[in-house]
């Protein structure tokens, strides 16, 4: 059983960062282009789920990072993991492309990765609720965006599936998605 935790996007100023390992610490290979977002501070907020392996430890989850950029970049020919950020299950963020470059992570209407801050959580979420230290990591993780100007205070925040036809992210997730602060129904 699961147990789900409320989300409130946390609005003071003197907001630690949260912790986040970065693309040296996780062993990310180099990009081959590094375009930045359109539209700075970014006005959307896409969640995904990588629909792969679940992780709960910082060992685990990073060869899971490692394994999303290596099948992107070499199977997808992408040129790079084309999440900005992805959490782990028990809570660690993993940098991907960051705040500022526009990701890959959405193959239909493109241009809203150059307007987006794409965020991957690790495991699938058809029929289990994602942990709560991975949820209370992503609102951290966006309330800090916010905080720091690298998301709208208005932003949008929808799923994958709104976008392109398909279960990202999966309907248990989707269902506290629907919950969370700023999302949108109508994209």
């Amino acid at each position: 059983m699961y147990i789900l935790v409320p989300i409130c996007i946390i609005t003071e100023s003197t907001m630690d960062p949260p912790d986040i390992i970065y693309r040296a610490s996780w062993g990310a290979r180099p990009a081959l282009s590094t375009n930045r977002l359109y539209e700075e501070p970014a006005p959307f907020v896409v969640l995904h789920e990588s629909a792969g392996s679940f992780c709960y430890h910082k060992v685990s989850c990073k060869a899971e990072v490692q394994s999303i950029q290596d099948h992107q970049m070499t199977i997808q020919g992408w040129d790079d993991i084309g999440y900005n950020f992805m959490i782990g299950g028990e809570g660690t963020i993993f940098e991907g492309r960051g705040w500022i470059l526009a990701g890959s992570h959405i193959t239909t209407r493109m241009y809203i990765n150059n307007r987006s801050i794409g965020i991957c959580l690790l495991g699938k979420f058809d029929d289990r609720h994602p942990p709560a230290a991975q949820l209370m990591a992503l609102e951290a993780l966006i309330s800090f965006g916010v905080e720091n100007g690298y998301i709208k205070k208005d932003y949008h925040l929808i799923g994958h599936r709104q976008i392109k036809n398909n279960n990202c992210p999966g309907k248990k997730m989707y269902s506290v998605l629907r919950l969370m602060p700023h999302y949108d129904p109508n994209l």
